[in-house]
């Protein structure tokens, strides 16, 4: 069923792309040399809150867009999606932090 703009619709989306995003933020905390393991709760905060998530458009309908794609072609292509669209910006606010 194609995504509509139904606000029950939108969270459905969304709470599928918030556990795609938790993953993907999982493993690429891991494998970050640079993160103390006594660190990675903060990054994993950071890189999946809802303030970071506003800079790119309503966290809702972020978080919406990247379960629409995991839905439409699979963890690798929802995977490719936040490394093309929300890892680049975390990465330039995360070496401002720095």
């Amino acid at each position: 069923m194609p995504p509509t703009d139904d606000i029950a619709d939108l969270r459905a989306r969304a709470w599928v792309g918030d556990a795609v995003l938790a993953l993907y933020a999982r493993q690429w905390i891991l494998a970050q040399v640079d993160i103390k393991p006594a660190d990675r709760t903060e990054e994993f905060i950071r890189m999946t809150a809802n303030d970071f998530l506003g800079c790119m458009g309503e966290p809702t309908k972020v978080e919406a867009g990247i379960g629409d794609v995991y839905q439409a072609d699979g963890l690798d292509a929802a995977f490719a999606h936040i490394e093309s669209t929300l890892l680049p910006l975390y990465l330039t606010q995360r070496k401002k932090r720095r």
